[in-house]
């Protein structure tokens, strides 16, 4: 199993297959306007900007499950990651990430890359998953981790 195997609801509703990804490295990162981290998206945008021509992709997944700081609608996420921060990576619909109703892919990667100590839930906005050209999870990193700080890992999965 890789997260080639699931695919996810875009922004505008259309189921997308991951394996549309197929061969790229990328960074799933779970997001939310209303947070302390909300920022990042412009340095995820940047990193996609620049890697996106050797084949690489950031798909971002807003979440409400912390403190509601994802209220919005999917029309109101988009408006909001393009006026604010230039976002032009491809949005998912907004999915829970922990709990019963999370989302298979995102029940999958807290199984495969766990974060500190073991722990399995997704601590909070803007955790992010580093995705070699196979599929196979690599990293998890925390959501203050900035996203310049995941650029050489980045530049060697491209590179290998």
């Amino acid at each position: 199993m890789n997260v080639y195997d699931f695919s996810a609801r875009t922004l505008s509703g259309h189921e997308k297959a991951l394996a549309d990804f197929k061969g790229s490295v990328l960074l799933i990162v779970n997001t939310a306007s209303k947070c302390g981290f909300t920022p990042q998206y412009k340095g995820l945008e940047a990193l996609y900007e620049k890697y996106r021509s050797r084949g690489f992709e950031v798909l971002g997944f807003p979440c409400n499950q912390f403190l509601q700081q994802e209220p919005a609608t999917g029309g109101e996420i988009q408006t909001f990651c393009e006026r604010n921060f230039g976002v032009t990576f491809p949005l998912f619909e907004k999915i829970d990430v922990n709990g019963a109703n999370a989302h298979p892919l995102f029940q999958y990667l807290a199984k495969a890359a766990p974060g500190f100590l073991g722990l399995r839930a997704i601590k909070w906005n803007f955790t992010k998953f580093l995705i070699s050209r196979s599929g196979s999870p690599v990293k998890r990193y925390a959501p203050m981790t900035p996203p310049e700080k995941i650029e050489a890992a980045i530049e060697a999965l491209l590179a290998g």
